[in-house]
């Protein structure tokens, strides 16, 4: 009897083992997306009247945001050497509180624009929440955080992603911020842009009726349709230019 247990205690452990591991579920989104050619690649798009590029290289990466206006254009560069800001040709000279805002704001749409490219940044933490059904679908929902050194000004940032199972692919994502009063929203697929055998997506973009709720619940408020849309997020005219290896 006494070896009975041990073998029940041994068969319940294997049954209650994942799967797959985060980190598993997050290469075969990358790959499954096609988007493991961002490692080198060209990438431009526009973005509410304005025009982004990224240009990575392995580690190395330049991300622009073009802004026009009526008499010059606006240009920030912001790269592995830091943030820049140019009026035309000319270079403009910004408080550090101002470095800083512009950057999260460049950052923020290149990082979005590419999900889930990007969550296997050394600063970033990985963990299977649980395996869920949303609209009678199977997802892994997975949380992610980030390392404060490498993180960024937003690494107290909390980050949802809800993968299929069937295909690995994103199909909603949630964050809980904490600049400009915080807040959390809730991102559900809009629409998929195929560009190269590459997968973009636009999202509809909602928040909670109130901050005061279990962030961690917060695909089951959208099943019940306790999310209020707040806006569209849609990538325009997006071209990718893979980088061959030298």
């Amino acid at each position: 009897m006494r070896h009975f247990r041990y073998v029940i205690f041994f068969i319940g452990f294997i049954s209650c083992k994942p799967e797959y591991t985060a980190q598993e579920i997050i290469d075969k989104a990358i790959q499954n997306a096609g988007l493991d050619v961002f490692d080198k690649s060209e990438l431009t798009f526009d973005f509410r009247k304005n025009t982004y590029a990224a240009l990575r290289n392995n580690g190395s990466y330049q991300y622009h945001r073009i802004i026009p206006t009526d008499s010059v254009v606006v240009k920030d560069v912001l790269s592995n050497e830091g943030f820049q800001r140019f009026f035309g040709e000319n270079k403009v000279e910004l408080s550090e509180k101002k470095v800083n805002q512009l950057s999260n704001a460049v950052n923020s749409v290149h990082y979005f624009s590419v999900l889930p490219y990007g969550l296997n940044d050394k600063a970033v933490k990985k963990k299977l929440v649980s395996t869920v059904k949303i609209k009678g679908d199977d997802f892994y929902k997975i949380e992610i955080t980030f390392n404060e050194n490498g993180g960024g000004d937003d690494h107290d940032d909390v980050f949802l992603y809800w993968f299929r199972k069937e295909t690995f692919l994103l199909e909603y994502l949630a964050y809980k911020y904490h600049t400009d009063g915080g807040g959390i929203r809730f991102r559900d697929i809009k629409k998929e842009h195929n560009i190269n055998g590459i997968r973009f997506l636009d999202y509809k973009n909602f928040k909670p009726k109130t901050k005061d709720i279990d962030f961690y619940a917060i695909d089951s408020l959208y099943e019940e349709g306790e999310l209020i849309h707040v806006s569209d997020i849609e990538l325009e005219n997006i071209k990718i230019k893979p980088q061959k290896n030298n």
